[in-house]
């Protein structure tokens, strides 16, 4: 039942007509492109590269209704929101609306509205029945609330709480602030689905000593034995030129420079940030945008010094002129 109700949803969430995916399992058999498209409307997969049509007569298993507006989904809607880590409860549990209305819209009696009140009071207290689902429930709205201060999508929330949650099982948690902890979970699931959030960014928003947020990272990690790559500077450059309004052109020569540096084995040993931000503001002056290095260092988050250490070591070793 929750698999349709997914389908349901991701349906709903889709309404583009050519919508374009990747297939991981899916290849194109003439080219072997893994660059699909479904295409609703005529119900067919469609290769975007070589434009080989892989599948006809699709079956839609979304609603067989149609809806204008956010009113009329309510009202045709048969089922509930899809299950989802985020909640203590994975979002399963009956929720008693605080309106004192029936499910027809009319109001409810006044002799029943007691009634009423000793059942929506006995539901909030069994969707929390011990300690570990209360931990979940503070932890998790903790996790919401970080997540929306970095801007983070709906899958890095989804990734922090299931690590969250085997670190539950786990037993990782006695002993350590919940705050510390979610801070460490949020920092690896921006990681492991390559969303780069600086150490010194979480810190910030969760108000939490770096030190105690590497530590439990370490902890995390190694307990649980997660995978993560180790960012690299080409992770931050499309955020900071967007932070910093450069264009394009800034962009595409920062990933020159870094591709340059990476080559001749100068960003080795080196902090990602402090590169990223040099080779950005090296750019910046190439391309005729100059910012300051202050501005640089504000949006990366690291100092002055650290930008005039590796621009002038990168300019040095690459030959470039710049122009002060």
């Amino acid at each position: 039942m929750l698999f349709f109700i997914g389908l349901i949803q991701l349906k709903n969430d889709k309404k583009n007509k050519n919508e374009q995916i990747i297939e991981e399992t899916i290849k194109c058999p003439k080219c072997g492109s893994t660059y699909l498209t479904k295409d609703y409307s005529r119900a067919e997969l469609v290769c975007e590269k070589c434009g080989l049509v892989i599948d006809a007569e699709m079956i839609d298993h979304g609603p067989e209704w149609r809806a204008f507006d956010n009113e009329q989904r309510e009202k045709k809607t048969r089922t509930g929101s899809p299950m989802t880590y985020t909640i203590h409860d994975k979002g399963l549990s009956t929720n008693i609306s605080w309106q004192n209305r029936d499910a027809y819209g009319k109001s409810i009696p006044t002799r029943n509205r007691a009634q009423l009140y000793r059942l929506r009071k006995w539901q909030t207290r069994t969707r929390i029945s011990d300690g570990t689902e209360r931990n979940l429930a503070l932890a998790l709205t903790a996790l919401d609330r970080m997540s929306s201060s970095l801007s983070l999508p709906r899958n890095v929330r989804e990734t922090a709480a299931v690590i969250y949650r085997k670190a539950v099982r786990k037993n990782l948690i006695r002993g350590r602030s919940i705050e510390g902890v979610t801070a460490a979970v949020l920092y690896a699931a921006c990681r492991q689905c390559n969303v780069p959030r600086t150490l010194e960014e979480v810190s910030t928003i969760t108000e939490m000593k770096k030190k105690e947020i590497g530590r439990n990272y370490r902890n995390i990690s190694r307990k649980l034995e997660l995978k993560l790559l180790p960012t690299t500077p080409h992770d931050y450059i499309s955020r900071f030129c967007s932070r910093l309004d450069l264009s394009n052109d800034v962009q595409i020569k920062t990933i020159e420079i870094l591709k340059k540096a990476s080559q001749k084995e100068l960003t080795s040993g080196r902090g990602p940030t402090g590169l990223a931000a040099a080779s950005l503001y090296i750019a910046s002056v190439l391309c005729g945008e100059r910012r300051t290095q202050r501005e640089v260092a504000e949006v990366a988050g690291v100092t002055e010094v650290t930008i005039r250490n590796r621009y002038k070591e990168l300019a040095k070793k690459l030959d470039i002129d710049i122009i002060m």
